[in-house]
């Protein structure tokens, strides 16, 4: 019990963070950064909340629930648009490709010329 009381603080510590200092990161993904600099720190240990993180990962599949009852009631909605769908993820996806190979590239640009002045 103890170790779900800590993820459920630093989870709260999260969203407090982002409501309150407007941290652009997501309430939970902060948590989780508080989380790891804890456990680096040696503030928390990892024996303390092991069997809580367990049980939630064994059983992450409830947390998916909603997104599986929302697909299963918009079916036949889905079904009826399947082509823009399909569309809409390939283009998406080209994109953040193509997106992430440039930035990729001028970064490695950028640490070539860095290399060289030293």
């Amino acid at each position: 019990m103890k170790g779900f009381a800590i993820l459920l603080l630093f989870n709260l510590a999260g969203l407090a963070g982002h409501q309150l200092l407007h941290i652009p990161l997501p309430g939970n993904v902060l948590g989780m950064l508080l989380l790891l600099l804890s456990l680096l720190a040696g503030w928390v240990k990892l024996a303390w909340i092991e069997a809580s993180a367990q049980f939630l990962l064994k059983h992450m599949l409830i947390f998916f629930a909603p997104t599986i009852v929302g697909v299963i009631v918009y079916f036949g909605q889905i079904g009826q648009q399947w082509l823009p769908i399909v569309a809409n993820l390939f283009v998406s996806t080209a994109i953040v490709l193509a997106l992430t190979g440039w930035v990729t590239a001028k970064l490695a640009r950028g640490a070539e010329a860095g290399d060289s002045h030293g």
